[in-house]
């Protein structure tokens, strides 16, 4: 489907390019800071460790989060659904699915409430001797959950075909990562 095509671009654009600009930062910020701290006697990026700790990190870790839970790289249930039938795998799934639903709504819910509320009041990060606002890395979170909410909610109408027999179940295994296309 096109739109499920976009969601998983823009995923995988996020992880891969975000996550990756990110972490090459926090490598080239830390190399940089060390070599002045300890070869030039001399501070070259002052607050570093507030960059790489408050924005870069946080950033490359919602970034990559949808893109994780999309692959099954979160912890899943496996054991005891390999053993059923496809009918009855279905059926844990489901259930687990709305567990999963019911805690990143709740998770979302608190997350968007914090981030409003820093975006409201003006709460910033000191980096260095400066302060930078800290709702573009807040709302980051939000976005990530509402990210892995759409692909759970796929896979919650997916189970719910197989548990009323109007959709074929996988033929290859049972996690997520059999039913989301490569984007590279």
């Amino acid at each position: 489907m096109r739109i499920w095509d976009t969601i998983w671009k823009f995923q995988w654009g996020l992880a891969s390019i975000g996550g990756g600009i990110c972490l090459l930062l926090m490598m080239l910020i830390t190399v940089v800071s060390v070599f002045g701290r300890y070869v030039l006697q001399m501070d070259l990026v002052p607050g570093a460790f507030n960059i790489i700790e408050r924005v870069l990190f946080p950033l490359m870790v919602f970034w990559a989060l949808p893109i994780a839970h999309r692959e099954g790289i979160f912890p899943q249930l496996e054991a005891i659904p390999a053993m059923l039938s496809p009918f009855w795998r279905a059926v844990v799934g489901l259930v687990v699915l709305v567990v999963e639903i019911l805690v990143y709504g709740a998770t979302l819910w608190f997350l968007s409430r914090f981030s409003w509320g820093a975006f409201v009041d003006g709460r910033s990060l000191q980096i260095a001797t400066f302060y930078w606002p800290m709702w573009p890395v807040l709302i980051m979170a939000p976005l990530a959950l509402v990210m892995i909410l759409l692909e759970t909610g796929r896979l919650v109408a997916r189970d719910v075909g197989i548990v009323l027999g109007k959709t074929p179940p996988p033929s290859a295994g049972y996690g997520t990562t059999a039913h989301a296309p490569d984007i590279i």
